[in-house]
């Protein structure tokens, strides 16, 4: 295990360099990493240097070598966070930014301030006192703490810009990339989380052996995407910025609601703007001549419906139109749904067993 931990720790340590390279000589390349991975890059490759060097017996194994890469330890957390509302709500990098950082930070004076910095013959002596397990238990559990905290605010951040999203769009974006990376980062803090409190039933060595290698993975996944981000930066662009613009409370009178409410059912009956796969609300909005959050207004107070439900209804009843003409006998469902507007199978099943009670293919075997 121990050999196979060190062959992970060079390609690491070597592909950390190698990535750094290419975005320190080339600003294009630079420009399309995020920030956030760029901070934690940077750090886990000095993590990664101390466990080269340590690994390689350049200092005759020096623990303190070692002890560098928990410089990273409490950064993985608050990158999680912050790069994924970078990606969904095109947050950049601010000052104000920094201060998710400030655990990290702290955490890494603690461990230059005890583990480098003083001498063997110090740390000795202190451990008579203090056992160098149990100071080295309290930083994994603050290190467990602080990130999974981070990843819990970054899985709903994700959930609430789902929900958010359609409100103001009549389509789901594309969030399998950001949803993936959740889920493994999550699955290894889990895994680490069950480690650790493995060592208080007995098993401390199972947690201090596998540690070491869910810290590689964790920085493999880092180094994963930047290099993801470098040969496919449009998987950012895959999700649209759809801010709205602020307007004063609507003054529409509820005789004007009603007045709208029939506009907009003639709109989408003779237009058929819900054929567009993508359609936003703002351009609704325009086609009624009104801001996007009357529109909003309309539809919560006098159809009862977000967006994405209101347009989502509409190419439910062309489905059920198409599937009984002639293009019906030609088409499956997912194309006649296609037809009606949607881009999404998974979209257009929950749309319809949520309109209808059942899925397609039970409502027409009944039909």
């Amino acid at each position: 295990m121990q050999f196979v931990l060190e062959q992970l720790i060079y390609f690491g340590f070597f592909q950390s360099l190698l990535l750094l390279t290419i975005l320190l000589v080339s600003i294009k390349k630079r420009q399309k990493v995020n920030e956030f991975l760029l901070v934690l890059l940077i750090m886990l490759t000095v993590g990664l240097l101390g466990k080269f060097l340590y690994s390689a017996e350049i200092f005759n194994k020096n623990f303190r070598l070692n002890a560098m890469s928990e410089f990273s330890a409490l950064l993985f957390g608050p990158t999680i966070y912050l790069f994924v509302r970078s990606v969904l709500f095109r947050e950049s990098f601010t000052k104000e930014k920094t201060i998710h950082y400030f655990p990290g930070i702290i955490y890494s004076l603690f461990i230059l301030g005890y583990f480098i910095i003083p001498s063997n013959e110090y740390q000795i002596e202190r451990s008579k006192t203090l056992p160098l397990m149990t100071v080295i238990y309290i930083c994994h559990a603050v290190g467990l703490v602080v990130n999974i905290w981070y990843w819990v605010l970054g899985f709903k951040s994700y959930q609430f810009f789902l929900k958010d999203f359609k409100q103001v769009a009549s389509y789901v974006p594309y969030t399998r990339f950001i949803y993936g990376f959740l889920l493994v980062t999550g699955f290894c803090m889990l895994v680490w989380l069950v480690l650790f409190l493995t060592s208080f039933l007995g098993f401390p060595m199972l947690e201090r052996t596998a540690r070491p290698y869910i810290w590689i993975v964790l920085t493999f996944i880092v180094m994963f995407i930047s290099y993801y981000m470098l040969l496919k930066p449009s998987v950012l662009i895959a999700i649209p910025n759809v801010k709205e613009k602020k307007y004063h409370q609507s003054k529409l009178t509820t005789a004007d609601l009603d007045k709208l409410k029939l506009a907009l059912e003639k709109i989408m009956i003779e237009k058929k703007p819900y054929l567009n796969a993508k359609l936003l609300k703002i351009e609704l909005a325009e086609m009624l001549g009104v801001h996007s959050p009357e529109l909003s207004r309309l539809l919560n107070e006098n159809i009862g419906m977000n967006f994405f439900e209101y347009v989502n209804y509409y190419r439910i009843k062309e489905f059920v139109s198409l599937a009984k003409s002639e293009k019906g006998k030609q088409l499956t469902f997912f194309g006649l749904a296609q037809e009606a507007g949607f881009n999404s199978k998974t979209t257009f099943n929950k749309s319809f067993k949520s309109l209808m009670g059942v899925s397609p293919s039970v409502y027409f075997n009944q039909q």
